[in-house]
């Protein structure tokens, strides 16, 4: 897992292939009219925005979860979220089956700790981070910027 600024996202170009055209992407939109949806920026790069209420953390971390198949560059534009975490090698009860289709699976275990990203903040999580965002005091709203990078 990284934590981090926009202002220091090239130092993570070279991670992956298509992290140069994720953060590329992100530096070229106006955030804050960016539209609610999914886009498809290149074969193998998706961009999803939410502008919602954020959610106590009980039930976000209902839905504790990482993914196989794409990394996550999770950007909060606009508000302050809380996100849980904890290494995947560590979790010991995963709840249901991978789905393929969706590209998730979900574990029971509650997370290790959690940190807070506000305005231009980000989180990468790789398929070894097992993620509860989107957590919010008294259900403020979030908008935030999720680009999937298919590993």
């Amino acid at each position: 897992m990284i934590v981090d600024t926009l202002a220091n996202a090239d130092k993570y170009t070279s991670i992956h292939p298509l992290f140069a055209k994720a953060f590329k992407y992100i530096k070229s939109q106006n955030l804050a009219e960016l539209e609610i949806g999914k886009t498809d920026i290149a074969e193998g790069l998706k961009a999803i925005v939410s502008d919602k209420a954020g959610m106590p953390a009980a039930d976000s971390i209902a839905k504790f979860e990482c993914h196989n198949k794409n990394i996550d560059i999770q950007l909060c534009i606009r508000g302050n979220e809380t996100i849980g975490w904890k290494p995947r090698s560590t979790c010991a009860s995963q709840r249901g089956e991978y789905n393929p289709e969706k590209d998730v699976v979900f574990y029971n275990d509650a997370p290790d700790m959690y940190f807070n990203l506000t305005d231009n903040q980000f989180a990468i999580f790789f398929p070894e981070d097992v993620h509860a965002p989107m957590i919010a005091v008294n259900d403020q709203p979030i908008k935030k910027l999720v680009m999937k990078v298919q590993i």
